[in-house]
């Protein structure tokens, strides 16, 4: 294994943390937007508001999204141990 098979490996170990985690990040920044929105035009100034739909949401999404979450570390996993296999 030479520098650019590690640096292949961890910039392909990076890309699945960011595709993976995109579906539960993307809504829950949706969510919080969209009640900070409700919030500066109602003027209610609760703190705890935001956490329960974002838990909601982010439930919802990684329900929704878990076989392509699966599928991505499973890629990942099999391109790791195929390497192993190979020897690099």
């Amino acid at each position: 294994m030479n520098e650019v098979d590690a640096l292949d490996l961890v910039r392909t170990a990076i890309w699945t943390i960011l595709v993976g985690s995109a579906p539960a990040i993307v809504p829950a920044m949706v969510v919080g937007i969209g009640i900070a929105l409700m919030q500066a035009l109602t003027q209610v100034q609760e703190v705890t508001l935001t956490f329960i739909p974002k838990i909601v949401a982010i439930l919802v999404m990684i329900v929704v999204a878990g076989p392509f979450i699966g599928g991505q570390i499973h890629s990942l996993t099999t391109l790791i141990y195929s390497r192993i296999e190979t020897g690099f």
